[in-house]
């Protein structure tokens, strides 16, 4: 818990997975936050001062300015040790790390970006129309990214091995956002929906269950926790 009396303030947005993970880790670590939320494609002066990429998210914590959610999430785990969400052994640590860039760079490129764009931020910026070809190859994408994190559930109890790890929850950031507007497959592995639906009983999901976001509806089952 942050014994620090300055408030802990996240400047994020809603359907970022990026601010997600770090959501759903401050929450798991139990670490009490007031939730900013930034319209950051209408540039506000204050951005680039809290964070010179002009980037979501941006942590204040402790007096100090956090940003890049990778770099956030990892700082919160050596600052408040427990729940541990790294674990123990360097390779074990790589593996995490590993399918924290997997989710952060190659999902979210080929996946989350195109599909939120299309459907979502193209809609709330007032920047054109969906492009029905952009979201068919995003769904097109997705179905092969499932088919690999099932092979890894086969042998694993969560993504990055037997333990719950920043892995999971960056994955979950990710897939949470899609999930919102129903744009999973979720028939297609029983071993990743069951995954998802553990993960999202957690506490720490509670914050990002009940988001709403202005002038797009969630899909009917997103806040609930038994969807199968």
């Amino acid at each position: 818990m942050n014994t620090n009396t300055q408030t802990t303030r996240l400047y994020h947005t809603a359907l970022s997975p990026f601010c997600r993970k770090v959501r759903l880790v401050l929450a798991e670590k139990k670490i009490e936050v007031e939730l900013v939320e930034e319209r950051y494609w209408e540039g506000p002066p204050d951005l680039k001062r809290r964070n010179p990429a002009g980037k979501l998210p941006v942590l204040r914590w402790r007096g100090n300015l956090l940003a890049e959610s990778q770099a956030i999430v990892e700082y919160l785990d050596e600052a408040v040790p427990a729940p541990a969400l790294m674990p123990q052994t360097p390779l074990e640590r790589h593996e995490v790390r590993r399918l924290c860039t997997w989710f952060d760079d190659k999902f979210h490129s080929e996946v989350t970006q195109p599909i939120l764009n299309e459907r979502v931020w193209k809609k709330i910026t007032r920047t054109g129309y969906p492009d029905s070809r952009v979201v068919k190859d995003g769904l097109r994408a997705i179905k092969e990214h499932i088919d690999y994190l099932a092979q890894l559930l086969e042998t694993r109890r969560w993504l990055a091995g037997n333990t719950l790890s920043l892995a999971d929850f960056t994955a979950a950031a990710h897939f949470s956002c899609l999930d919102y507007i129903s744009d999973v497959d979720w028939d297609r592995s029983e071993a990743l929906r069951d995954w998802y639906a553990t993960i999202k009983s957690r506490p720490a999901f509670r914050s990002v269950l009940a988001d709403q976001v202005p002038g797009i509806h969630p899909a009917a089952h997103y806040a609930e926790l038994d969807f199968g």
